[in-house]
């Protein structure tokens, strides 16, 4: 009697381009052979359809549910996998990649789908702002805003994003939070406040250089206003992995944090803007644990 073979499925990004996604086809059933696993592809075609057919597939027994993008398409596949024993993983193709640089996962697509054939998981802790899932950081202060206007622009890739940085600075002051972490209580005047689950910003940027997905907390990583040339420390230090050790980052932990401004404005949720729900507060929390992930 011949096993039951394992059940995977791809849902593909489509700004990948067309090309590039036949190639990315090729590769996949030459990496997971009929012989041992039974592989299907779809597409993405709407906003939410990357949810929607994670929960089918965790309907219909599928074992893994193969992410194939950016942060942004893995949140929202990841959306119908939480809490089921339907396992996510990710071929990274977007520009910044943070979930798979925090979990070491390749950015070269062979070498992902090695790791997709052995098959080995882990669970993963998850964290929410308000209502919006994150699974590598959210935040409330200049990369919400910056998240927001970055959705509006043809310019994709880190230029794109560093440009939006450098004609918005000057205009943004960063407002003055009340913040409650686990009960303590803080008032702070913030440039970014980022609640971090996962260490990785995105392009080797890393504000919480100690944060784990597998240790059920949150890092929360307060940057005071500063100068326009603070940036460039700000940048090298994030890059270093040490950031959390100068004078431009506080650094707190904790598995609850309400942060409140009446000038609070925007979020962000794996680098995408979401809508601010409750007006002018977050509430950020974690739930540990609740995700399977395939892992290096």
């Amino acid at each position: 009697m011949s096993l039951a073979l394992r059940k995977i499925l791809f849902i593909i990004n489509r700004k990948a381009g067309t090309d590039r996604q036949k190639r990315l086809e090729g590769v996949i059933r030459r990496y997971l052979t009929p012989k041992a696993f039974q592989v299907e592809i779809k597409h993405l075609e709407y906003l939410g359809h990357g949810a929607d057919l994670s929960r089918e597939a965790v309907t219909n027994g599928v074992d893994t549910v193969v992410a194939v993008g950016g942060d942004g398409s893995i949140n929202e596949i990841a959306q119908g996998l939480i809490g089921t024993d339907t396992a996510l993983a990710v071929i990274p193709l977007g520009s910044g990649n943070g979930l798979a640089r925090a979990l070491k996962i390749p950015l070269k697509v062979p070498l992902a789908l090695e790791l997709i054939a052995n098959g080995k998981r882990k669970s993963i802790d998850i964290g929410y702002a308000n209502e919006h899932l994150f699974l590598s950081n959210a935040g409330v202060g200049f990369d919400a805003l910056i998240a927001d206007q970055f959705r509006h622009t043809k310019k994709r890739g880190l230029w794109g994003y560093a440009k939006l940085v450098i004609s918005s600075f000057n205009k943004y002051k960063g407002p003055s939070y009340k913040i409650d972490i686990d009960g303590q209580q803080l008032e702070q005047r913030a440039f970014m406040f980022t609640v971090a689950n996962g260490n990785q910003f995105g392009y080797e940027f890393k504000l919480a250089p100690n944060a784990s997905v597998f240790d059920g907390t949150l890092d929360v990583c307060v940057v005071p206003p500063m100068p326009f040339f603070g940036l460039v420390p700000l940048g090298f230090f994030s890059l270093m992995g040490n950031v959390d050790k100068t004078s431009y980052m506080n650094h707190y932990m904790g598995k609850q944090i309400l942060v409140k401004s009446p000038e609070l404005a925007h979020l962000q949720v794996d680098g995408d803007a979401v809508p601010l729900t409750s007006q002018g507060q977050v509430l950020f929390r974690v739930e540990p644990a609740s995700l399977q992930v395939i892992v290096a």
